[in-house]
């Protein structure tokens, strides 16, 4: 037996419909749609007070590990690194508002982490997927699409804020918008002619025309990697932290639940459209959750934020991933990327606030997900008004916790109110009581407890 039987065997890729070039590029083109993570991670922490350039090698490691164990255990083509928001909430609520120190808003997130964890192990995670019900599956996937085709708009500077209206059409004619177009329209005829990988050549398409109009800058290709040491294990050098404490407890809780709702929402988004999904359930979930928890532990102790499963993962499936081979190719590029950050910077480079050469790919993901949209029972109001609500909050809010937790509280609401609640949404009805009191304790967070 040859070592690319083994490997196939192992990964199971010919018995899942897929090919090893398909995984391949599977892996490029989700390290392409997600690795502006790497930079910016380290402009967001640092304002917390940590080192940046340790910063950059933590989410690099991290996000390797992490990724290379879903891919290894889970055998999901689904990549994970620092999530977005949860950063947000390290940096401004926990050190700023709280006036914690970055030191302690790392172990508090170890404890969240290392709960997550335990709670792999009891099956809580796999539970709280198996219990949502079908149409509010459906309309996470659609609102997970809708938001990251909003992300790709914002990207690509074809929507920009308004004051008047919140957000409006840009300057289609600016020369980063026509790069992102240059690259969503590659990707669409390709796409229509269904030639493999087409994400990644509209990648590469738009990077060629970002060079030509001197929009990018070539900086080199090999930089060696920065010190670690600055953030390595410092969470374990905090001297005062009351891990009893209304605040400390408010913090964990939070970490907690925005890590669990933001895993099990893009697991179930991008298993809908992977077709991982099978009669309500995703096989080896427990495996997916776990190897979820066990990056925000390691990332941790790294020096870097929640490490979470990415929505862009779905970029990748799109191309044609459908095993944890992908999952092996975008680790190793995020440990390449620590010496060939050049590249990388170039692939996701920052024009003029937008990122025009990843814009098309998250466009085309977004219409694919949406897929999911004609498997809705809209003539059942009890059950087309929850997937309404989630499907609009999530891009509305660029959340997706928040559009969950407007479907769960909706459905339980309509549910008990037309006295239809049993014991089979026990799991969605106690949940959605946790959703309300979540909020009522960030705002109290908020506020500077």
């Amino acid at each position: 037996m040859t070592f690319l039987t083994k490997v196939d065997r192992f990964f199971e890729i010919s018995a899942r419909n897929s090919n090893f070039a398909r995984e391949i590029v599977g892996g490029v083109v989700t390290f392409m749609t997600m690795c502006y993570i790497v930079f910016v991670q380290p402009v967001i922490l640092e304002k917390a007070g940590m080192d940046a350039r340790a910063v950059f090698v933590a989410t690099c490691v991290s996000s390797a590990f992490a990724t290379l164990l879903m891919g290894l255990y889970a055998k999901y083509p689904i990549a994970l690194a620092p999530a977005m928001g949860h950063n947000a909430f390290f940096t401004f609520v926990v050190c700023g508002t709280m006036r914690m120190s970055w030191q302690q808003a790392l172990l508090a997130n170890f404890i969240a982490g290392s709960i997550f964890v335990l709670l792999s192990f009891a099956g809580f995670r796999r539970a709280v997927m198996e219990s949502v019900p079908e149409s509010l599956k459906h309309a996470i996937a659609v609102g997970i699409g809708l938001f990251i085709a909003l992300i790709g708009f914002q990207f690509g500077g074809i929507v920009v804020p308004s004051p008047a209206t919140g957000v409006s059409l840009g300057e289609v004619t600016k020369p980063a918008v026509l790069v992102t177009v240059f690259g969503l329209a590659v990707m669409i005829v390709l796409s229509v002619k269904r030639v493999p990988g087409a994400l990644l050549v509209g990648i590469v398409a738009a990077t060629v025309l970002a060079a030509l109009l001197d929009l990018i800058k070539y900086e080199g290709v090999v930089e060696m990697p920065p010190s670690i040491a600055p953030t390595f294990a410092k969470l374990f050098t905090v001297e005062k932290f009351d891990i009893f404490s209304w605040s400390v407890l408010s913090v964990v809780f939070i970490f907690l639940f925005l890590d669990l709702f933001d895993t099990v929402g893009t697991l179930i988004g991008v298993g809908e459209q992977g077709g991982f999904i099978k009669d309500g359930r995703m096989p080896r979930a427990e495996r997916a959750l776990f190897s979820d928890a066990c990056g925000t532990v390691f990332g941790t102790i790294m020096g870097t934020s929640t490490i979470t499963s990415y929505i862009e993962s779905a970029s990748g499936v799109m191309a044609g991933a459908r095993t944890g081979l992908a999952s092996i190719v975008t680790a190793v590029l995020f440990i390449a990327a620590l010496f060939f950050s050049p590249l990388v910077r170039l692939v996701g480079a920052d024009v003029g606030g937008l990122h025009p050469m990843v814009a098309g790919a998250l466009i085309m993901v977004g219409v694919m997900m949406c897929k999911s949209i004609g498997k809705i029972n809209w003539e059942e109001f009890a059950e087309a008004i929850p997937a309404f609500l989630t499907m609009v909050v999530i891009p509305f809010t660029y959340s997706i916790t928040d559009g969950i937790a407007a479907g769960f509280i909706s459905y339980t609401a309509i549910r008990f109110v037309t006295r239809r609640l049993n014991r089979k949404d026990a799991v969605v009805a106690v949940l959605a009581v946790l959703f309300v009191l979540y909020y009522m304790k960030v705002r109290y967070v908020g506020a500077g407890a």
